[in-house]
């Protein structure tokens, strides 16, 4: 028997759009401030909020930065679903176009708020252990999908045969992670399509079939 989702009631979409804003404001503040510089109630003031109302969606700063984390990475892996999922393709030509879609997805990402990277990158592995070891795992969780496209390409015969697909992942990894970098200097969208492009010519011509 099939089932419909019931419709949120008013209240609740209002608490639901109240709890987006604060996560928003929390970034523009850690990004700002830097993370052990802002207060609960830099956060409060700067959405003009009570201190008793954050309390009611988050128990502390260090509760809300897991979620601002949490909406950055959902944020990069929107970026690789659909028709940029792994097996989504099945041509040298099809992958190159579909890297292509990727590349200026996470330009825009890290391009138009360069302060995504700063935050990501920089401040919140500098928060604690905890917090340092979720961004090492989310860097492992980046090389296994990049590696799922590798394998994708190599099973198919797109891809080369004898290529080293984890290493390969890594190595493809810390060139975009570099691109990410560069923004902080040079945020100019431009400047980042050309990055993303010669990445995508690396690619290609290191690890395609011959």
């Amino acid at each position: 028997m099939s089932s419909s989702a019931q419709p949120i009631s008013r209240a609740e979409r209002k608490k639901q759009e109240l709890r987006r804003e604060i996560i928003d404001a929390a970034f523009d503040c850690f990004a700002d401030r830097g993370y052990h510089a802002t207060g609960i109630a830099d956060i409060a003031a700067h959405l003009g909020i009570g201190h008793g109302t954050f309390y009611r969606y988050f128990s502390n700063k260090r509760d809300i930065v897991d979620h601002v984390v949490d909406d950055l990475v959902n944020r990069i892996t929107g970026a690789l679903t659909a028709e940029n999922a792994p097996d989504a393709v099945s041509t040298l030509d099809a992958y190159r176009a579909q890297s292509a879609r990727i590349g200026e997805a996470l330009a825009r990402i890290f391009g138009e708020d360069p302060r995504v990277a700063r935050l990501l990158l920089f401040d919140a592995p500098g928060i604690d252990q905890a917090m340092a070891e979720r961004i090492l795992d989310l860097f492992e969780v980046a090389k296994t999908l990049t590696a799922a496209y590798l394998s994708h390409g190599v099973e198919l015969g797109y891809l080369r045969a004898d290529l080293d697909v984890e290493n390969t992942a890594h190595a493809l990894n810390g060139m975009i992670l570099a691109s990410a970098i560069s923004s902080l200097r040079n945020p100019d969208p431009a400047h980042q399509r050309q990055l993303s492009e010669a990445v995508r010519r690396v690619m290609y011509d290191g690890i395609a079939a011959r």
